[in-house]
């Protein structure tokens, strides 16, 4: 099956709040589609990116996402999902590769993500696609918001 990457629709929601919860269980909830999506397409909407299926009785199902962002210093990755039925067919690749260029043409020079520690399939993953681990102490702190 074929697919296209596109801006995220808001009528995509139900099915990017489904495949998030399959592919991110257990994440906290300013995780969540409900929380991260409305704040989102405030900022930047056009680097939050959906693949769709393409073709037969699959068409326009949701198969991936990738929100991405630049505050004017570095870019992010987050929220990159493939559907486990889809992993390993170059739909992560597509959607980060998408990501980058549209981080890219913003000015964007580098591009940073998180990926949990436990995590050795992803962090091989964004590997594969150029990115290395730097040594680096992660720190973060909750706003209350």
């Amino acid at each position: 099956m074929s697919y296209a990457i596109a801006p995220y629709r808001p009528e995509q929601f139900d099915q990017v709040d489904a495949l998030w919860r399959a592919c991110f269980p257990g994440d906290p909830p300013h995780n969540s589609a409900a929380a991260a999506i409305p704040p989102k397409l405030e900022v930047q909407p056009e680097l939050f990116l959906v693949a769709e299926e393409e073709g037969a009785e699959e068409e326009g199902r949701v198969i991936g996402t990738v929100m991405a962002g630049w505050d004017g210093h570095r870019g992010w990755l987050y929220a990159v999902a493939v559907d486990p039925a889809r992993r390993r067919g170059g739909v992560g690749r597509a959607l980060v590769c998408a990501a980058e260029a549209g981080l890219a043409a913003l000015g964007c020079g580098k591009v940073n993500l998180q990926v949990r520690a436990e995590n050795a399939g992803v962090a091989a993953f964004y590997e594969g696609l150029g990115y290395a681990v730097e040594e680096r102490v992660s720190m973060g702190k909750r706003l209350g918001v």
